[in-house]
């Protein structure tokens, strides 16, 4: 069995495998990631190998204990990928777009796939299907655009989430909301009729934690996965473990 940690930069992701079936999956703040491990390693006994993947700052506390207690991979740029990484500065690509674009390789193999990662961030990244890796895109997540608005502002106020009553904001509350959302939501369908023009055989993936928030609005026939990240780690394990 197979343990993956997400470290992002607010909380972190525990998730235990079983060779490509996810078990169980846990948030935990940063102060109680290594508290989580132990409770899931009593949970489950067979867990020996485990992967790290780190956007943020992970204690060395916890790496410490994880060397002593699994067979650690700590994904870095020189970790072995199973694709071809055509990315002009490789050494800048975030760990996290790397973990997605595994998944990929694996659960969409030889076929064109655009992974849209709807986060902190909205990241777009395509492989082709002779496994190369070309590259994406990156702009500002829905929440990251709401912030913007309020502090970038005098007077516009800091919102909720929240889906447009109409396309035609009545109020300074719903243009704010019409122009995030819907703005987002033209943005990827923009983006996916750009993709699909030169790869008519394209497979989308939508994940991240706007994934449900999104899906059901989009206009393109995708796969949502909120679990795609964890997934793609899982496998870069796999490929260097053999686990």
């Amino acid at each position: 069995m197979n343990l993956v940690i997400d470290v992002g930069n607010t909380r972190t992701k525990l998730a235990v495998f079983d060779k490509n079936n996810i078990i169980t999956v846990v948030i935990v703040e940063q102060s109680e990631v290594l508290d989580g491990i132990k409770e899931l390693r009593k949970s489950y006994n067979q867990l020996h190998l485990a992967i790290v993947s780190s956007v943020g700052v992970i204690d060395q506390a916890v790496v410490n204990y994880l060397s002593l207690h699994f067979n650690l991979l700590v994904l870095s740029h020189e970790t072995p990928l199973p694709f071809n990484n055509l990315y002009a500065t490789p050494k800048t690509l975030g760990i996290d777009r790397i973990a997605l674009v595994c998944a990929s390789v694996q659960q969409f193999a030889n076929k064109n796939v655009l992974i849209i990662d709807a986060g902190t961030c909205i990241t777009y990244d395509f492989i082709t299907n002779t496994n190369d890796y070309l590259g994406g895109s990156i702009s500002p997540g829905i929440r990251m655009r709401y912030k913007a608005l309020h502090n970038q502002t005098a007077k516009l106020p800091l919102l909720e989430t929240q889906f447009p009553e109409h396309f035609i904001g009545n109020s300074t509350i719903n243009a704010i909301n019409s122009g995030i959302v819907y703005g987002v939501l033209s943005e990827i369908d923009g983006i996916i009729e750009r993709y699909s023009a030169d790869y008519s055989d394209l497979t989308i993936i939508l994940t991240g934690g706007d994934t449900n928030f999104l899906s059901k609005q989009l206009k393109s026939s995708i796969f949502a996965n909120s679990n795609f990240l964890l997934e793609g780690l899982n496998f870069i394990l796999q490929y260097n473990t053999n686990g």
